[in-house]
Order: C-alpha cells, then sequence, then structure tokens
C-alpha cells in the first residue's frame, strides 16, 4: 500500500528536562498523521461521527523506541496501512529523521458506534478510498 508522510518538528514542550522527546510523545504525533491521512481523503474525523454516527478508537500499540528525537528536530512520520478488517485497520507508523529510524509501531484503530461504543463495520465511504490506495 501507498505510503502517508507527514512532517513533524520537535518543539520544546515536547521534550523531556534532558531535551529528549517524551515517550508519549511521539503517539501523538502519530495520531496527528493518522488524522492527516484521513484529511487526505477529505474526510474529517468530526464528519465521520456526525454523517455516519461512528468514530476511530486505538484497539492496540505495539511500539520500538530505536533512537532518541531531541529538540528542534524535523521528523516524518510515515504512516502505511498494514490490514484492512471489516471494522479495523492496522496501521504501520513510523518516525524518521532524516534516514534514521527513530521509531517503529503498529497500530489497530477499531472503528466504533460512537453511542455505544461497540465495533461496527467501516462506512463504505472509508472501505472505498481504502481500496483506491
Amino acid at each position: 500500500m501507498k505510503e502517508f508522510n507527514w512532517p513533524v518538528r520537535v518543539y520544546y514542550e515536547d521534550t523531556d528536562s534532558g531535551g529528549v522527546v517524551y515517550y508519549a510523545n511521539y503517539l501523538k504525533f502519530m495520531e496527528r498523521a493518522r488524522t492527516e491521512w484521513l484529511r487526505s481523503f477529505s474526510i474529517q474525523q468530526n464528519s465521520l461521527r456526525d454523517q455516519f454516527g461512528v468514530i476511530f478508537a486505538v484497539r492496540q500499540v505495539q511500539i520500538d523506541y530505536l533512537l532518541p528525537a531531541k529538540f528542534n528536530d524535523e521528523l516524518v512520520v510515515i504512516t502505511r496501512v498494514n490490514k484492512k478488517g471489516k471494522a479495523s485497520i492496522i496501521f504501520e507508523q513510523t518516525i524518521v529523521r532524516n534516514n534514521e529510524v527513530l521509531a517503529k509501531a503498529n497500530i489497530k484503530i477499531a472503528c466504533l458506534d460512537a453511542d455505544l461504543f461497540k465495533p461496527v463495520s467501516m462506512p463504505a465511504l472509508i472501505i472505498k478510498k481504502l481500496s483506491e490506495e
């Protein structure tokens, strides 16, 4: 599948007292990249809720931290769809600085009924967009 790249600059607020990106912030960078990936299909998360009554929620995360990112680094979050299910998507996401891999993750996202928080099939629009990729 095609990859989606999203640039991220490391701000002081992203770092700990040593100037290194705090581990949880890598997940925030990845979340932003997945949101922008959806926007690249002209899909907004709030419209998924309003039009289709669904939301996406993180179901599972497996992440490897390989090298530290530091204050003022320019990073790229590379996002690929690894596997599509009826009610879920597994993303492979990698954060790089130049050609160095800093962190790699597999993140499973579940499609949920927005009111019941139970798994439901993804809207046909999302399935269609994923098929076009």
